[in-house]
């Protein structure tokens, strides 16, 4: 496999020789997070006539995931059997690089059953930091996170990064970010040091004083500066260029186009927050939630106060969205939020959408996972997409939002 250690949003490549010729075998990767839970994944190939293998070039025949695809075996991993089902493989800190074990069996072996005889494997290393990339912890005022600064003297298009209600300080893009050329400050907003334990409410200010700290950072090319975020981040990012003359460009992976859950304050000004009907939830037979109803209304006349003003941002939009998103109608929220900028006579927007992606639309190979238990409800909850639709999904919108963001911020 090469390279044995590279970044994480590139590809490997992976050959396997000295098989017979035609031979069947079974290719597995294994890779355990932090915590020690165990991932794994395998898919099903056949030897060409000279008794080799190319993961570019030969198709895969079952397993995983079938077809021609070099990454497979990376975004397909999943939990282990012996593992509790429902969680992600995405790294909680950025020093130590993703290891991964390749494993080649003997024959085709059946989902869940023991794998015949390993006849080869090889370990690689996945990093999501580049050498010469700083990390810096901030406690800047009210301002809490990770400033992620390339090497080198700059200055460097600055992006303030953001996920959703999961909470917490998430750092995995922002460090890819960095190592792209970006200065990035990974962003929390709840959950985090001193910061509110919950969702109840959020002043904008915050966001401001972030925006304001990267846009007057030595390293960081200005005038303006850019925002990226997933899920309640991606709304949060809305606001943020909408109200905040600081951000110039604004990435929104699966948002909302009103503000949600909690009410939102800047000034004198309140966003209320579209609430959740929990008597919308549904759940399955093996009690999986499915949450795509259950947010009131944003048409609703009566929910028209909670709707962000887009129109009033002078910047630039980038909508990223799936369209197999459970989690909530975030393709019918874009198209609202681009109706609502063609009404004012904007066309400062741009829409990726995805057939049979779903909710999390993350950086390449990052392990697909249909259905993830939510940190704040403690249960699963369906994300959706289909495996390999979401996985083109995350490596072609990738480069499509550092092009965008290299466009807007210089």
């Amino acid at each position: 496999v090469s390279p044995a250690a590279g970044l994480a949003d590139e590809r490997v490549e992976t050959r396997v020789a000295g098989l017979g010729p035609g031979q069947e075998v079974t290719l597995r990767a294994v890779a355990a997070d932090e915590r020690g839970c165990l991932f794994q994944s395998c898919a099903h190939y056949r030897a060409d006539g000279r008794g080799e293998l190319h993961l570019g070039t030969d198709a895969s025949h079952g397993g995983d995931y079938t077809g021609v695809e070099p990454m497979g075996l990376f975004w397909s991993l999943a939990p282990a059997g012996m593992e509790r089902p429902y969680q992600r493989l995405v790294p909680r800190s950025t020093g130590a690089p993703m290891k991964v074990e390749m494993l080649v069996h003997q024959g085709h072996s059946r989902h869940g059953a023991m794998p015949g005889p390993v006849m080869a494997k090889a370990e690689v290393e996945r990093w999501f930091t580049a050498p010469g990339v700083r990390r810096i912890r901030l406690k800047e005022g009210a301002v809490r996170g990770s400033l992620f600064l390339p090497p080198g003297d700059g200055p460097f298009p600055g992006v303030i990064d953001m996920y959703g209600d999961e909470g917490g300080l998430v750092e995995f893009r922002s460090s890819l970010l960095a190592t792209r050329g970006f200065a990035a400050l990974s962003l929390p907003y709840f959950d985090f040091e001193d910061l509110p334990k919950v969702m109840t409410e959020f002043k904008l200010e915050y966001f401001e004083e972030a925006a304001r700290f990267l846009q007057r950072h030595p390293k960081v090319k200005g005038p303006g500066v850019g925002v990226i975020g997933t899920g309640k981040g991606a709304e949060l990012a809305l606001s943020m260029i909408t109200f905040l003359p600081e951000v110039v460009a604004a990435v929104c992976i699966s948002g909302c186009s009103s503000n949600t859950v909690a009410d939102l304050h800047y000034g004198d000004m309140t966003l209320p927050g579209l609430r959740f009907d929990m008597n919308k939830v549904s759940v399955s037979d093996t009690g999986v939630f499915d949450t795509f109803e259950a947010l009131d209304d944003p048409v609703n006349p009566a929910n028209s106060p909670c709707t962000i003003p887009v129109e009033k941002a002078e910047g630039h939009f980038l909508l990223v969205v799936g369209e197999d998103d459970r989690v909530w109608k975030s393709s019918l929220y874009a198209e609202l939020a681009i109706g609502r900028l063609r009404q004012h006579g904007k066309e400062n927007f741009k829409l990726l959408s995805y057939p049979g992606a779903g909710h999390r639309i993350d950086p390449p190979s990052t392990p697909f996972c249909q259905v993830a238990v939510d940190r704040v409800l403690g249960v699963p909850v369906m994300g959706g997409g289909e495996i390999k639709a979401h996985a083109h999904a995350q490596e072609h919108s990738w480069g499509k939002i550092q092009e965008f963001l290299r466009l807007h911020l210089g």
